[in-house]
């Protein structure tokens, strides 16, 4: 039942080495500032940087202590009871005369700095300052440094870390800002970051003979990296490519996997708990204690990783007849002898007792599972999923998404049942769409308002156009795609009325398997078994398809109907027989991150085609995660 690779399947590459160097470059940027220092760290570069240097190897190098960059709280206390030379946050606490920012280049955080920095400066202090931006500077941190008239004040670096190896397949960039930057701003300035992680990988890995990706960002990403190539060239030619492949792909081109309710059981312990940069925090529902308990989720917990891919209704069958394979290999101590009490004892108990753990804690996350879907009625649910993805019942699917938001059961599940309606029906018909805005705003409050017009903006959720002008202009319009001319024109336009074309695409690419009987979960057949057989992820199927075909040859009207630029670049030279273990192993980069569905659905593909998938993504992401970026509603 568990997913087992073919004798055939190529090599991973070791990507600790990534780890390694970002633990060696920060290091040597902290050492930049000499003596004893007191490390600000920003929230959400906490995780990471756990996962890099933890507390011990950073005190090695001389930073004193630690704190947290809390924006909103006050940096200093004015009151007579703190003495100088102590900051509050609530508490009094001395700081020492070096002070160190490990932060995001984020205008808020240059304010946060340059607030601590005049304070010091008013009460004679003099301290030493350092900036060390993550993963990298942008001006305007500059120029807001010396608009507060610190700049001449404090020294600034990058920390060029954005390659966070959270398993052996799986590199996240943590960047979970980049799909509203870029997908609702039109903010390019992450692209470079993109860049250089790639430059990085194909450094240490070898250059990738075939690139093939699909979307705007995705070409941009794929130009700048070239250009990096060949202003290096020499560095990476010389190498033997260990990956043979790479994908490029855009979020926006399919919101509809992501807005799916996933129901493999990595996917499902995310939108239940919350997987942060690898790891979840089970709380004592779980671990049946009263304390809580951080876990990291990867290949290295035995028993994750032969539940992680599977469809959640097998996981209490494989969990319990593990229970009960652990059972009898503790139950062999009984007809030991001394000798080979011993060396059960020295060799095997450690381990038996470590897979004991886990699998009481996972035994503890599904029942915790079961109990919070069971009360949302989660059947009823994925049955109106279904239902949209079909295209079949659409009546009964809007008037259960009116229900679900008359009686306020989450205001992001609504909204995210809205734009799947939206998004499979290529916009929602005018009556529908102020129905629907307008019970919703009734329901949890007028300040979602932004948020309706972030969707729109985004293509989440739109309303269709009255007649076929608009989208006669559009078709006439999107012929043009591929025409660098006519590129801004093109943007234009689909920047006035962004459309689907789901039910086109779905069956184009045949997203909806026809099945005789009901679809076996237990031995599936097709990447469909990650949405219970119902849905193949659009974006694993286009890799699949393009895979097959070697190029996009054949895929040129899924491209026109996605409103998309395709691109595909093949490096000849370096070319391999379809032997080579390289050309099987494959990175696919999502941009604008990627959910586990997707990364289960691909690691069943490669499975079956004696592939071997890598995985790059700007964040791990899922529906919430999804519908909190276009929210104006800050938690």
């Amino acid at each position: 039942m568990a997913f087992h690779l073919r004798p055939d399947a190529p090599e991973l590459p070791d990507f600790s080495l990534l780890k390694r160097l970002a633990r060696d470059q920060l290091i040597y940027l902290l050492e930049q500032l000499p003596g004893k220092k007191d490390l600000f760290i920003e929230a959400d570069l906490m995780s990471p940087l756990d996962r890099i240097a933890n507390v011990s190897i950073l005190k090695q190098h001389e930073v004193d202590k630690l704190y947290k960059v809390e924006i909103n709280k006050p940096v200093l206390s004015s009151s007579e009871h703190c003495c100088p030379g102590t900051f509050c946050f609530g508490l009094v606490f001395l700081l020492s005369c070096r002070l160190c920012f490990l932060v995001r280049p984020r205008i808020k955080n240059m304010r946060y700095i340059a607030n601590l920095v005049n304070t010091d400066k008013l009460a004679g202090r003099t301290r030493k300052y350092k900036v060390i931006f993550c993963p990298q500077k942008f001006y305007a941190c500059e120029m807001v440094l010396e608009e507060e008239g610190i700049y001449g004040d404090v020294s600034c670096d990058e920390w060029a870390f954005s390659l966070l190896p959270l398993d052996v397949d799986l590199l996240s960039m943590e960047l979970p800002e980049f799909f509203r930057d870029y997908f609702l701003e039109g903010d390019q300035r992450w692209i470079n970051t993109v860049a250089q992680a790639l430059h990085l990988l194909s450094t240490l890995y070898g250059s990738f003979p075939n690139c093939y990706g699909i979307g705007r960002c995705a070409k941009m990403s794929h130009e700048l990296w070239r250009t990096l190539e060949e202003e290096e060239e020499g560095e990476t030619k010389s190498r033997r490519p260990e990956i043979g492949h790479i994908f490029f792909l855009d979020r926006d081109m399919d919101f509809v996997t992501a807005l799916c309710s996933q129901v493999v059981y990595e996917g499902l312990v995310d939108d239940t708990f919350r997987i942060k940069c690898g790891s979840v925090d089970f709380g004592p529902e779980v671990t049946s204690s009263d304390k809580s308990l951080k876990v990291l989720l990867n290949a290295e917990d035995k028993v994750f990783s032969e539940i992680r891919n599977e469809h959640f209704s097998n996981v209490f069958g494989f969990l319990s007849q593990k229970a009960r394979n652990l059972q009898a290999q503790y139950d062999r101590r009984r007809s030991m002898d001394i000798k080979q009490m011993k060396n059960f004892v020295s060799q095997e108990l450690k381990g038996l007792k470590q897979e004991h753990r886990l699998l009481s804690l996972h035994i503890g996350a599904c029942e915790s599972i079961m109990k919070k879907k069971t009360k949302q009625d989660f059947q009823e649910l994925i049955k109106t999923e279904h239902g949209l993805l079909e295209g079949f019942s659409l009546r009964e699917s809007t008037s259960y998404i009116e229900e679900h938001i008359d009686r306020q059961v989450s205001p992001i599940e609504s909204l995210r049942l809205m734009c799947l309606l939206s998004i499979t029906e290529n916009g929602l018909i005018p009556k529908d769409y102020r129905s629907l805005k307008t019970q919703y705003l009734q329901s949890y409050g007028p300040e979602h308002l932004l948020t309706f017009s972030n969707l729109r903006r985004a293509g989440l959720l739109t309303e269709q156009a009255p007649g076929d002008t608009l989208t006669a202009m559009e078709s006439k319009v999107s012929k043009l795609v591929t025409d660098k001319a006519a590129g801004k024109i093109t943007d234009a336009f689909s920047s006035l009325a962004k459309r689907s074309n789901f039910r086109a695409i779905s069956k184009k690419l045949n997203l909806i398997p026809r099945v005789d009987g009901e679809y076996d979960l237990k031995v599936p057949r097709d990447m469909a078994y990650v949405f219970s057989g119902a849905y193949v992820p659009l974006s694993c199927r286009i890799i699949e398809q393009v895979l097959e075909r070697r190029s996009w040859q054949g895929l040129e009207e899924v491209v026109r109907l996605l409103n998309c630029t395709e691109f595909a670049f093949t490096d000849v030279t370096k070319e391999e027989k379809d032997a080579s273990e390289s050309l099987r192993l494959i990175l696919v980069v999502f941009l604008g991150g990627c959910t586990f569905s997707e990364l289960s659905a691909l690691r069943f593909l490669g499975r079956e085609k004696g592939y071997r998938f890598i995985f790059l993504t700007t964040a791990v992401t899922n529906s919430a995660r999804l519908m909190e970026a276009m929210s104006e509603l800050k938690a």
